[in-house]
């Protein structure tokens, strides 16, 4: 029988950055306070620098067995169910499914699904270097993506950098961001912009962002609310 009041000792791996972590704790809390549960939460604290050089070097086998560390520190804690509030390290999703001690909530899973759900078609990615270039890791396979142009990503990607390194963008980057994004949609006849970075959930707020789009995090962070309501607690 589901238990909605003492919901799972829920893990988030956080540090990918500090601000997108802290961004889904508090939304999740937020979340769980207004369904009058109160919240179980573990956090682990991911080393960036490390995680983002072998995304960006594909070692994904290093990635895993690094990410699998970290979900055991969890597991030892109490942890029940976990998930990575982060795109990069995505790309080793499918070594890290044959190593987690743990059941994820699935980031990649969440915003396919929203995909179909809104019917879109065709689309381009705003994110870190690593997921622009694999296409949100190959998950969008029915999708049309459009690549940006080698200026575009170089923008995007170093955006996005100084964004998960101060934990904000200034009025300059926003501004050079939602431009780019309304010329991309227009010249591309897009069904709008996939937000694949955590950290541009606080920048690209619900209303603060004039161009059609697909918040990843927002939509991963209901996915979890949605789970954790739900998850048979023994």
């Amino acid at each position: 029988m589901v238990n909605k009041t003492v919901p799972p000792t829920f893990g988030l791996v956080a540090g990918l950055g500090v601000g997108a972590g802290i961004f889904y704790y508090r939304s999740l809390v937020k979340a769980l306070l207004a369904d009058g549960i109160s919240p179980r939460i573990l956090m682990v604290h991911a080393d960036v620098k490390r995680v983002m050089a072998h995304a960006q070097a594909r070692e994904t086998h290093a990635l895993a067995t690094y990410l699998r560390d970290l979900l055991q520190q969890l597991a030892d804690g109490g942890v029940q169910v976990a998930t990575i509030p982060a795109f990069s390290p995505q790309i080793c999703a499918q070594e890290l499914a044959n190593l987690t001690p743990l059941p994820l909530i699935d980031l990649l899973d969440a915003i396919v699904a929203e995909v179909n759900r809104l019917n879109w078609m065709r689309l381009a990615i705003f994110g870190a270097r690593v997921t622009i270039e694999t296409r949100l890791f190959g998950r969008l396979e029915a999708i049309e993506v459009v690549d940006l142009d080698p200026a575009e990503l170089d923008a995007v990607s170093t955006i996005y950098s100084c964004i998960v390194e101060n934990e904000r963008a200034s009025a300059e980057e926003e501004s050079t961001l939602q431009t780019l994004a309304h010329s991309l949609i227009a010249r591309h006849r897009l069904d709008g912009i996939l937000l694949a970075g955590t950290d541009l959930s606080f920048v690209f707020t619900p209303e603060r962002t004039s161009f059609s789009h697909i918040d990843g995090a927002r939509v991963h962070i209901d996915a979890i609310h949605k789970s954790l309501i739900a998850y048979p607690v023994p």
